[in-house]
């Protein structure tokens, strides 16, 4: 009767350990990705039309991995393996929105990470802007006659160098007239379509459903071939790869560099979360560089990776310039 009294209380911790969920996320080092090789026999970067150059070494994107749903005694594994971070599962998934809803904004977090990167990159290398097409509404007005990528160069003749000269022309449309427009497509002859307006929602103009942007155009397509990754995280590893494969000389000198770090319109690198659980996952990957948003700084020196040189970065110019610097021996901004 002792013995069996005694277990009782064991048998119930055990049952709570192993059926009992708590209110938190695991976070940790993830997967990381090289994006100047391949993923799914694909380059991770993918440039056609185009002579691009050789590279070599490695220029990692790195990840955090996440796990929902843990139980009582998972979740106490996880925190004394000292590899893993609990947070509150709020912090993650927000009460008033479904995880399917965060999952979302997570994939369109990314998809903008990789327009950014290749307009970031095209920015660097001084390719000219032009207005571009991001998006098109289908159904809509422009939908199967422009897609997107494409530039924009006239409409009705009158040439469009940029968002208000295409605005400016559209305020004089009605809804039902048809526009001319002449466009370049990457890896395509220039062409030439005709779109029948629709009505628009909010003016008396016409809609020709697209969102258009002011910013640098190449003739050639440049694709990034990763699914199930989100965030924007990415978009500063992808721009480096970009302009590793269209300059000569390996931008790496052929070390093995992760990074992270979101990346704007104009090259500006912007801070990012989970800077050490990336840090630990690039270290195990066999890095010996690590590229860290200049804002991160304060929060990667906490937690230092033996063998794992963390240069600063600002910028995507700033980036490849400490780059550069590290292959000629110099010595690089550090945090």
């Amino acid at each position: 009767m002792t013995l069996v009294v005694a277990l009782v209380p064991i048998v119930t911790f055990g049952v709570l350990l192993a059926v009992v969920t708590v209110p938190f996320v695991s976070l940790g080092p993830g997967p990381t990705f090289d994006t100047l090789g391949e993923f799914d026999g694909k380059p991770v970067v993918d440039i056609e039309g185009t002579e691009t150059k050789p590279t070599s070494g490695h220029l990692n994107m790195t990840t955090v991995s996440q796990r929902d749903g843990l139980t009582l005694g998972h979740a106490l594994s996880l925190w004394m393996s000292g590899r893993e971070q609990l947070v509150p599962r709020d912090l993650v998934y927000p009460p008033d929105k479904s995880r399917e809803e965060v999952q979302e904004a997570n994939t369109a977090d990314f998809q903008r990470s990789e327009d950014s990167a290749e307009y970031a990159a095209l920015g660097y290398l001084d390719y000219a802007p032009a207005l571009t097409v991001s998006v098109v509404n289908d159904p809509g007005p422009a939908a199967g006659k422009l897609e997107p990528g494409d530039a924009i160069d006239a409409v009705n003749g009158q040439p469009v160098a940029n968002t208000d000269d295409f605005m400016r022309l559209l305020e004089k449309t009605r809804p039902g007239e048809e526009i001319v427009v002449d466009y370049r497509r990457k890896n395509q002859p220039a062409g030439t379509t005709t779109i029948t307006l629709g009505e628009h929602p909010d003016k008396d103009s016409g809609l020709v459903g697209v969102s258009v942007l002011t910013v640098p155009w190449a003739p050639f397509s440049i694709d990034f071939n990763l699914a199930n990754i989100g965030g924007p995280s990415a978009g500063l590893m992808f721009s480096l790869a970009v302009v590793d494969k269209l300059t000569t000389g390996d931008l790496n000198g052929s070390k093995f560099v992760a990074g992270t770090g979101s990346i704007a319109l104009d090259g500006a690198v912007g801070p990012i979360g989970g800077i050490t659980h990336k840090m630990l996952a690039a270290r195990e990957a066999g890095a010996t560089v690590f590229l860290v948003p200049a804002d991160n700084c304060a929060e990667a020196v906490t937690d230092p990776q033996d063998g794992l040189e963390m240069v600063k970065v600002e910028s995507l110019e700033s980036a490849v310039n400490a780059l550069q610097t590290l292959s000629a021996g110099g010595e690089p901004p550090r945090c």
